[in-house]
This record gives structure tokens, C-alpha cells and sequence, in this order.
């Protein structure tokens, strides 16, 4: 949590920054047993996948999904396509949270991520693949990037012995596989 904060996600940040730091000081002035958690992008089975207020890896799938379907030469994506970014499976966010729970009493947050991160451009190419999608993939780099690199320091976590069950591949998998479900519904 240094350097200034990307304009389009200030909003975010700080409310994320408030909620760690009032976590800490009602720890410490008054003894409640608070572990502050503060994950990386998440995501898995049951995400929302409207395109109008969802994440990137949810509307990556439902835009790569519905382009197949309707046979669509290219799928076109905001910014540059080089911003770098980590995600970790849901699943491995819960695991993480009983874990601490389990094995750490101090009043530091624990940031909890996989450590790897991967570009939009390889990520959108990965869930071309996975999705099955033919067609071709355009960056409209007149469109925001956002920041150019989110990563965590996971060194804390790790320190503890926790590491992610779930790699990012058969993450997505499962993810494809439940929004597929979700549409036959």
C-alpha cells in the first residue's frame, strides 16, 4: 500500500485501505481479535458474468462465450491488452482465511495472492482457448488500461506455510464450467 492511487479505482482503494485500518486500531484499542485479510482479484464458480458491472475474467468468459455462439470474427477489449495482473481461485481465498485464522494472531494485514501474475492480453488468449472461441482478439488501446501492474507482496502468508491449490488454468476451467451450467438454467 504505497504510491498513489490509480484515478478509476480510487473510490475502491480507499474504502479497502479504511476497512484494514479500522480492523487494526478496534484490535488494538479495545482487544477484539480482528486478522485483516486483503486478497488479490478474485475469482471462480458463480461470479456474475453480466458484462455491465463484472470483472475481467467473468466478462472475459461471457464475451468469448457469447462471440462463439454467434460465430463473431473478433472479440474487441478496452486498453492495450499489457497491464499485468494476479488472480487467485475463491476456493483458495477461503482455504487462506481459515488458515490465518488458524495460524496468525498479529495485527498487520496479510495481503493473499499466487505471486504470478499474467498480462490481459495472455489471459484473454488463455480464455480464447479454454472457451473454444476461433475468432480473432482486438485491443481499442483509446480505451483505459488501468493501473499497469497489480501485484501483492505475498511474502507473509508464505511465510506461514500457506501456498494456493487451485493454478490459474484449471481455475478458469472450473469457472467456464460454471457459467455454462448457470446458462442452461
Amino acid at each position: 500500500m504505497t504510491g498513489p492511487l490509480e484515478a478509476t479505482n480510487e473510490a475502491y482503494a480507499l474504502a479497502k485501505i479504511s476497512g484494514l485500518k479500522m480492523c487494526r486500531y478496534y484490535r488494538e484499542q479495545y482487544g477484539m481479535n480482528f486478522i485483516s485479510a486483503m486478497p488479490t482479484n478474485l475469482y471462480g464458480p458463480n461470479d456474475k458474468f453480466n458484462l455491465d458491472d463484472s470483472h475481467v475474467i467473468p466478462a472475459l468468459i461471457s464475451k468469448m462465450e457469447v462471440a462463439k455462439r454467434l460465430n463473431k470474427p473478433t472479440v474487441e477489449l478496452w486498453g492495450t491488452g499489457t497491464p499485468l495482473r494476479e488472480f487467485l481461485f475463491a476456493e483458495d481465498l477461503a482455504d487462506a482465511c481459515v488458515y490465518l485464522m488458524e495460524n496468525y494472531d498479529g495485527s498487520e494485514h496479510i495481503n493473499i495472492g499466487t505471486g504470478q501474475e499474467i498480462s490481459i492480453q495472455d489471459l484473454a488468449s488463455l480464455i480464447k482457448r479454454i472457451v473454444g472461441y476461433k475468432g480473432g482478439i482486438m485491443f481499442d488501446s483509446s480505451m483505459p488500461d488501468g493501473t499497469p501492474r497489480k501485484l501483492l507482496d505475498n511474502s507473509k502468508i508464505e511465510k506461514l506455510g500457506w501456498k494456493p491449490k487451485i493454478g490459474l488454468e484449471e481455475g478458469l476451467k472450473m469457472t467456464y464450467d460454471s457459467y455454462i451450467q448457470s446458462q442452461k438454467s
